[in-house]
């Protein structure tokens, strides 16, 4: 009887600590250099893709740094944190702001990001709607950023590659 007592703690403690670790969440900290060859457009490609990534995550937030070069050749970064909470963020993004929410897949392997931006271009508003799915893969070394956007000059869908520095 102490055996099976023994035995049944033994599988209930192994059966939690799995469960506790399947859930825990992905991270995708660290410094991400793109990868054109991997990467995948789309039809009409698009202008200003980050060359390079620098992603803060804690339980709380993720904090994302795009860098990318200007139309001048000037490289230029922009920054957004977003709460990890389903909760909007708002970031300064151009001359105007960006609304998002954050949420995480059920097996929090992957993390969606969906945004809206509001803007005034030739005495028109215009709005952007954007949704991108953050995933690794390749022992966490590599970063796959799945894009898509809505705008009144149409749809895009891309797939942004980017290798661990």
């Amino acid at each position: 009887m102490v055996y099976l007592k023994s035995g049944l703690f033994v599988a209930l403690s192994l059966l939690i600590s799995a469960v506790s670790f399947a859930q825990s969440a992905a991270n995708f900290s660290g410094s991400w250099a793109y990868n054109e060859s991997k990467s995948n457009l789309g039809e009409g490609g698009f202008r200003m893709i980050s060359q390079k990534l620098t992603i803060t995550q804690n339980d709380k937030s993720f904090t994302l740094e795009r860098s990318f070069t200007g139309q001048d050749g000037e490289e230029r970064k922009t920054s957004e944190t977003y709460t990890l909470d389903g909760k909007e963020s708002v970031n300064p993004v151009f001359n105007t702001s960006k609304k998002s929410t954050a949420k995480w897949a059920a097996d929090n392997k992957s993390l969606t990001v969906s945004s809206v931006m509001v803007f005034e271009m030739n005495g028109e508003k215009n709005e952007i709607k954007t949704v991108e799915v953050y995933k690794l893969a390749d022992a966490d070394k590599t970063l796959s950023i799945d894009s898509q956007s809505t705008s009144s000059m149409g749809e895009r869908k891309a797939t942004l590659v980017y290798d661990k520095k």
